[in-house]
């Protein structure tokens, strides 16, 4: 669930985000469009906690519960590792790294041990149907492939 109120970002004099409201219930799936230069990008580095408002003062947003503006650079961290994934259109797979290794990094830098991080990577790569590339790396996948090992990371 994200529950954003009064969001505002400016950069220098521009005001890019003009107090923008959003509630995005649990399961549901939202799409944000918008002219070039309109502002989706910075509301979605907003949304996932990558970039801050302008002003914590006035707006806020919540994410499961937790309002993000409140927490501490660390405790930021922490929580965009365990509820916030992020799929970018260019992957980011670690080419020195497996399918299998690719999918278990957020989970070791949760301290997951190692056996139940590989056995959930595994299970996520079989539900997408990459259980005969578990040990292949980035430049042996296809693009489709890539992009499915970086749904099964996040």
């Amino acid at each position: 669930m994200i529950k954003a109120t009064n969001i505002h970002k400016y950069y220098g004099e521009l005001e890019v985000l003009k107090g923008v409201d959003l509630h995005i219930k649990q399961g549901e799936i939202v799409s944000i469009v918008g002219a070039s230069g309109a502002g989706k990008t910075t509301l979605l580095q907003i949304l996932g906690t990558l970039d801050v408002l302008t002003n914590t003062n006035e707006g806020t947003l919540i994410v499961n519960g937790t309002d993000t503006t409140r927490l501490s650079d660390k405790e930021l961290a922490k929580f965009r590792n365990e509820h916030i994934g992020f799929i970018f259109q260019f992957h980011q797979l670690l080419p020195e790294f497996t399918a299998v290794e690719n999918v278990c990094l957020p989970a070791f830098i949760k301290k997951t041990p190692k056996v139940e991080a590989e056995n959930r990577a595994k299970e996520l790569l079989d539900f997408l149907g990459l259980y005969h590339r578990y040990d292949h790396k980035p430049s042996e996948l296809s693009r489709g492939e890539q992009q499915r090992v970086a749904v099964a990371e996040h």
